[in-house]
């Protein structure tokens, strides 16, 4: 039995119905996806606390996602300071195109993963 909890950089508060932001330090919000054994579980959208900063945003929103104990990252394009964190943590960055549903995103994720 695997379990995952996959973060989507996202729009809004769809939630599972929301779409993958084109941005991930100043993405709107995250999308929190819990899932064992390839089942979706359950799913939590969290505020961007930097969305509005000028400067650095990407290793914040990356150090929020390691605290919520995050092990894969879903998102369009990561910025050098915040891929380096997420490595430095063991969290697997995945590239999505933007505007593709979260549900379907993270089903595409798990699928690219070895079993």
């Amino acid at each position: 039995m695997r379990k995952f909890r996959i973060a989507v950089a996202t729009e809004g508060h769809g939630g599972l119905e929301d779409v993958v932001s084109e941005v991930f330090g100043r993405a709107n919000t995250f999308t929190i996806v819990d899932v064992d054994d390839e089942e979706i579980k359950g799913a939590k959208v969290l505020e961007n606390p930097a969305v509005s900063y000028k400067y650095g945003a990407g290793p914040i929103v990356a150090k929020m996602l390691v605290d919520e104990g995050v092990n894969m990252v879903l998102a369009t394009e990561l910025g050098p300071g915040a891929s380096a964190l997420l490595e430095q943590h063991n969290v697997t960055a995945i590239t999505v195109k933007p505007g593709t549903g979260v549900e379907e995103s993270v089903s595409k994720a798990l699928s690219k993963i070895e079993k």
